[in-house]
């Protein structure tokens, strides 16, 4: 019986046997690499991941302690622990076969060996390397799971006609399995569109996986994203699972899509076209079966129109799209949400209870709300925390000026300053984190660290 996607390395310094057992094995296990040098042996490993190795216990002629079999074996469990290892060897020493089984291996075998007795075992050593893995990817994802069920549980909120129209495109998109493209401002709640459709499809018992695109790097975008073995590159001191894998069964959300360069964009369609990806180091495909929500700030019509955005990326990621109007468009949305951030804080603050007076009210419905609900959920946590009062007054809430604009003298503080020069390059520059940041004459990471500050 063929065993797909297995691969073995064997490392012995008789050619001949290596001939034999790669004749041998290749029809009922696959890939077979033959070694005869074992000096070859850690870069093989960080250059393929091993389902087995069949490895010799004495490389020199005329020694059979069994000590470099030992030495390469330990050498073999510091790489890839999960890798079964089945030592052998002419010479029938138990003693050294027991010291080899308590230093990791498998299993032991004596030449000559006897075929079908060899296929058994390492059938049953394939067998323990499979399970392992599983228990490893498991144990990957329950951490994942337990940091996502951890989060804050957040709520969408309001009754305006433009939400409830939103909601009932979620409530018919979730049934299905339809790749969702959320657009809207910075702060307008797309996350939480993207959780509700999660949360009402047949995947809501499985994790929804977030991956903030704008924050990654393009040399951590394929580790994040796809995974990698151990090795693969300095940092890499243990295996991870990407992304894509954590989400197996699950949601993948791709936060900030429109900030993903044009070489990545390739990679992130080849994974959702082959509905699989391949970790950094190693050349074995996995196959992932996701639900894919991407949300963006950006127009991307305009960007594939200047050559920033893959036009056939587009169409993989939004097959539904779900545009999500800013707050100022949303009317008495702003009280209901004030109201209920009111609720929240006062509680979290252990403060009285707080209203909220007519003129307050009007500030509030009057404001443009830049940074949409997550603006005003910060402005009502300011208020609540520096309130003296039971009653929260026009004067307690501190908004940014409407009219600040670069060279103007109406900033209030240094900060303020700051946040609307961040906001009117990313404008000027259509949200490109990159050109912004060369305009303000700072680095894409300062530039977006100090925006994420800000939220």
């Amino acid at each position: 019986m063929h065993s797909p996607n297995c691969n073995i390395l064997v490392a012995d310094d008789n050619r001949s046997i290596l001939s034999a057992l790669e004749i041998l094995l290749k029809p009922v296990f696959g890939e077979i690499t033959c070694l005869s040098n074992p000096n070859q042996i850690p870069s093989e490993l960080r250059k393929k991941d091993f389902n087995l190795v069949i490895l010799d216990m004495n490389f020199r002629a005329g020694t059979n302690s069994g000590n470099e079999g030992i030495f390469w074996l330990n050498k073999i469990k510091e790489i890839n622990p999960d890798v079964s290892v089945v030592m052998i060897t002419a010479y029938g020493d138990i003693e050294t076969a027991v010291k080899a089984l308590k230093a990791g291996a498998s299993d032991f075998v004596l030449k000559p060996w006897d075929n079908e007795k060899l296929i058994a075992t390492l059938k049953l050593a394939l067998q323990l390397n499979l399970s392992r893995k599983e228990v490893t990817s498991l144990k990957e994802r329950e951490t994942e799971l337990k940091k996502e069920m951890n989060r804050e549980q957040r709520f969408i909120i309001g009754s305006s006609p433009q939400l409830v129209k939103i909601l009932n495109l979620t409530r018919k998109v979730a049934k299905t399995d339809a790749n969702v493209l959320i657009t809207g401002e910075n702060g307008t709640g797309k996350e939480l569109i993207a959780q509700e459709i999660h949360h009402l499809s047949g995947r809501s018992g499985e994790v929804i996986v977030s991956v903030d695109i704008g924050s990654l790097s393009e040399t951590l975008f394929e580790s994040e994203l796809f995974g990698h073995v151990k090795g693969s590159f300095t940092d890499a001191h243990e295996s991870r699972q990407g992304k894509f894998e954590l989400a197996h069964r699950g949601t993948l959300f791709l936060d900030e899509i429109g900030n993903l360069s044009i070489h990545l964009q390739s990679k992130l369609l080849s994974a959702i076209e082959n509905r699989q990806i391949t970790r950094i180091g190693s050349n074995q495909p996995v196959r992932t079966d996701i639900r894919l929500i991407c949300a963006t700030n950006r127009n991307l019509e305009n960007m594939i129109r200047e050559g920033l955005f893959r036009e056939d990326l587009l169409y993989r990621i939004n097959t539904i799209q779900i545009d999500i109007p800013p707050l100022r468009e949303r009317g008495y949305d702003i009280i209901i949400l004030t109201e209920f951030f009111l609720k929240k804080y006062t509680f979290k603050y252990k403060k009285p209870e707080i209203k909220i007076n007519r003129q307050a009210v009007d500030k509030l419905l009057h404001y443009s709300w830049p940074g949409n609900v997550r603006e005003l959920q910060h402005t009502i946590e300011k208020a609540v925390i520096l309130s003296d009062s039971t009653v929260l007054r026009a004067e307690d809430l501190y908004l940014k000026p409407v009219s600040a604009f670069p060279g103007s003298n109406s900033y209030t503080t240094l900060e303020v300053m700051e946040q609307e020069m961040i906001r009117i390059a990313l404008e000027n520059n259509n949200g490109n984190f990159t050109a912004a940041a060369e305009q303000l004459g700072i680095t894409r990471q300062t530039l977006y660290n100090r925006f994420k500050k800000q939220k």
